[in-house]
């Protein structure tokens, strides 16, 4: 009697890729785009945002630890999911749409955080902010114009500038930095600004395009 024949090789790995990643095509990811590992890591970020919040305004050193703790861990993982998304094949729609998301709703809560702890001041804070709006709104207008902004050098610049000066002030929170804190505090911030500004304006002169025939509705 001739033995089973088992699925042929190519199948299993192909069961094999849905059972441990998820999604192997497009159109699945398409379908089910929240189960993806990638994914999965942006959503905690996500979640880590009102943990790290509610570790900044507790009262004692641990707390000061774990909020540090917590904030440096996100910001890795923004560079680990973006990773496993092209190492993986799963780049998502959801993932395009959460990834930046996630990333601004982080640091924005922690600048916000800093005006009222006494760290930082308002107006360059706003300046930040409002950077972030007014390019999330370009990017949002463009892909209704079937245009796609990728992140340029310079927006990357920023983005690390930010997260260098959030790390920054968390750290000084807890070690101190004697006389030279105040100093590098504003130099960092004075970075974080000016590459914010630098950088909004290049999105919105690589988008000029966008508003280019845009007629005014009657």
């Amino acid at each position: 009697m001739a033995p089973l024949a088992g699925p042929p090789l190519p199948l299993v790995r192909l069961m094999l890729s849905r059972t441990i990643w998820g999604l192997t095509t497009a159109d699945e990811r398409a379908t089910l785009p929240i189960v993806t590992i990638p994914n999965q890591i942006t959503l905690a970020r996500i979640l880590a945002t009102p943990l790290f919040m509610f570790f900044l305004y507790a009262e004692g050193t641990i707390f000061k630890i774990l909020a540090l703790a917590i904030f440096a861990l996100a910001a890795i993982s923004d560079a680990v999911d973006g990773y496993l998304a092209r190492a993986l094949h799963q780049e998502t729609r959801f993932g395009v749409f959460a990834d930046p998301i996630a990333d601004k709703l982080l640091v924005t809560a922690a600048f916000v955080s800093f005006v009222e702890l006494g760290e930082l001041t308002a107006p360059p804070v706003v300046a930040i902010l409002a950077r972030e709006f007014l390019v999330t709104g370009l990017r949002i207008l463009a892909i209704g114009e079937g245009i796609t902004i990728r992140a340029s050098i310079l927006a990357k610049l920023k983005t690390l500038s930010h997260i260098g000066l959030v790390l920054f002030i968390l750290s000084t929170r807890y070690f101190g930095l004697g006389p030279w804190g105040h100093g590098l505090k504003d130099a960092f911030l004075y970075l974080a600004v000016a590459l914010a500004v630098i950088s909004g304006a290049e999105y919105f002169w690589r988008a000029r395009q966008v508003f280019r025939g845009m007629s005014v509705p009657h």
